[in-house]
């Protein structure tokens, strides 16, 4: 794909809108992770070191619905952004309007805005017109670095590009799609696939699209019971998406008929319930002794098979736990794999928020190749899906 970088555009004296990823968790009024936050400050850098007249930062939080709710208001995230920029960053009591702009003027030559909730308009999520150009008239160049945002066509990621003459993405816009694209359309092999989670229904289409891209295919989470129960294996009480084991078991008949290393678990650890301090004890898949009880880790056999395809691997995608790793007992699969994902000599990449946690918790955060933030836009991407996002950055750069 063609996409003009912030690099190719001329920011001096300018006023910068840039559409930002700050959809943060925040707790009593707390930002309990700034990931997202981190990073998007290259872009915003960047911005500042080539002399923008005003970088204005844009973002939504949260599910408003369309109304300004105080639990969902971004001045938090702007003390926050102050403190990692070491600078006063403006806020805006709105995105839109003589608030907005009094921030802006407020916030002088070289300063900072971040603009109040998007979501706080429903205009925003309709994609209307006339707010994409209340937004659009705010600056002179639009950048667009919020990947995690691309696979929505709202207002600030799809129509304001109709309203700005100058348009590009941002830094981290532009590594998500490099080492995204490049897993999917020129992967150094062998590639392998590495995917969890509570439920194969949020990623049905990825590992469909999978099936005909990677070479081995490592199943793991909750979501590998629906597999297993396509086998005919039993599975006790673990969690099952009963409408989606024909769908599992076609995938599977897929696998096999392209030759690809399907791997589902061949021990996992079991217990009564979901909760701390419960007897735990692992078995072999298929043991019928798992009674009513369910499966919460992927057992050591299976950690020591992942491994060992992990490690012959030049590049590995992964996303979703192997287990419940909140709890300590259910942690250990998720944590060998983020373990193993960090020893590849190759190119990894991992995506999905409990990955990201995973190998904070395991220390190994800084020898991934690329951490994706994009959450459920990188689940569309590798579905092989079209961003609306990207789409609207592809078509600015070809209308220049």
């Amino acid at each position: 794909m063609t996409i003009r970088s912030i690099k190719d555009v001329d920011l001096k004296d300018r006023k910068v809108f840039i559409r930002v990823d700050f959809n943060v968790p925040i707790k009593g009024g707390a930002i309990a992770d700034d990931t997202r936050i981190r990073a998007s400050l290259p872009t915003i850098q960047y911005a500042l070191e080539q002399a923008a007249a005003t970088v204005i930062l844009a973002s939504h939080l949260g599910r408003p619905k369309g109304k300004p709710k105080p639990e969902y208001s971004l001045r938090p995230v702007a003390d926050r952004v102050a403190e990692l920029l070491s600078r006063p960053v403006q806020f805006a009591e709105d995105c839109v309007g003589a608030p907005a702009r009094r921030a802006i003027d407020a916030a002088g030559r070289g300063g900072v805005v971040l603009l109040e909730n998007l979501r706080f308009h429903s205009e925003e999520e309709q994609n209307d017109g006339g707010f994409a150009r209340e937004l659009a008239a705010l600056a002179d160049v639009y950048v667009n670095d919020a990947f995690g945002s691309a696979h929505r066509a709202h207002a600030s990621t799809e129509g304001i590009v109709h309203h700005i003459k100058e348009v590009a993405a941002g830094l981290l816009m532009m590594a998500e799609l490099q080492y995204l694209g490049r897993v999917l359309e020129r992967p150094d092999r062998p590639f392998v696939a590495v995917l969890g989670g509570a439920k194969v229904s949020d990623k049905l289409e990825v590992i469909d699209n999978f099936v005909t891209r990677v070479d081995a295919l490592l199943i793991g989470g909750a979501m590998a019971y629906t597999f297993l129960k396509a086998r005919g294996v039993p599975v006790g009480k673990s969690l099952v998406e009963d409408d989606l084991v024909d769908a599992a078991r076609e995938i599977e008949r897929r696998a096999r008929e392209r030759g690809l290393r399907f791997e589902l678990p061949v021990d996992h650890v079991v217990a009564p319930k979901l909760e701390k301090g419960v007897a735990a004890e692992t078995l072999a898949v298929g043991d019928a002794a798992i009674g009513d009880r369910m499966g919460l880790d992927i057992g050591p056999q299976t950690v020591q098979i992942y491994r060992t395809i992990i490690g012959g691997a030049k590049t590995v995608v992964w996303n979703g736990p192997m287990g419940v790793f909140e709890i300590d007992a259910f942690a250990t699969g998720t944590m060998e794999m983020a373990r193993a994902v960090a020893a590849v000599r190759g190119t990894t990449v991992i995506g999905g928020g409990d990955s990201i946690a995973a190998i904070g918790k395991a220390g190994v955060t800084d020898r991934i190749t690329h951490i994706s933030t994009g959450g459920g836009a990188s689940l569309e991407f590798l579905a092989g899906r079209k961003l609306p996002g990207v789409e609207a950055l592809e078509w600015a750069t070809k209308k220049r």
